[in-house]
């Protein structure tokens, strides 16, 4: 088994059911970049979190755009879906079209972890060209073939296995 970050073991052994936004702006998503969870290499990914027992999936995806990125957003339509599973991490993920709508761009914090835990480095608006020079290994599986952001689009309904 590869090493863990020891900031990323509060999700080891354990489902977590996370939402996550795509969000588009002058032809550019905004994407988190996070510290190593898993080997050595940073990870690119669209913002988003775990679901807290009660709260709503809307509800959900709103408070983790704000707490990563500072922004508050209006979710749209439900994109496609993703299971992410590398041990000992294992999640299912729901992915949604969203809207800025307020709030000032930031580089946020998971506020469920230390000041000396977090996985949040950077956040950055790419562009297609951009995302492409990411080392494959180093970007989440909905970003790996991307060629346009039609593609994140033209997944709609669909789950990645």
């Amino acid at each position: 088994m590869p090493d863990l970050n020891p900031a990323a073991a509060a999700y080891a052994e354990k489902l977590r059911v996370r939402v996550c936004g795509i969000c588009v702006q002058d032809h550019k998503l905004l994407l988190v970049r996070h510290g190593s969870t898993i080997g050595n290499n940073a990870f690119w990914a669209p913002p988003g979190g775990g679901l807290a027992y009660g709260e709503s999936i809307k509800e959900c995806l709103k408070r983790e755009f704000e707490e990563e990125t500072g922004l508050q957003v209006e979710v749209k339509r439900f994109l496609f879906a993703n299971e992410f599973l590398q041990e000992p991490l294992h999640a299912v993920e729901f992915f949604f079209e969203v809207n800025a709508v307020g709030g000032s761009l930031r580089t946020g914090t998971d506020p469920e972890a230390g000041p000396d835990r977090q996985l949040i480095e950077h956040l950055e608006w790419l562009t297609v060209k951009q995302i492409q020079q990411i080392p494959f290994a180093d970007k989440h599986r909905s970003l790996q073939l991307l060629f346009s952001l039609d593609d994140l689009y033209g997944l709609s309904d669909y789950f990645i296995p």
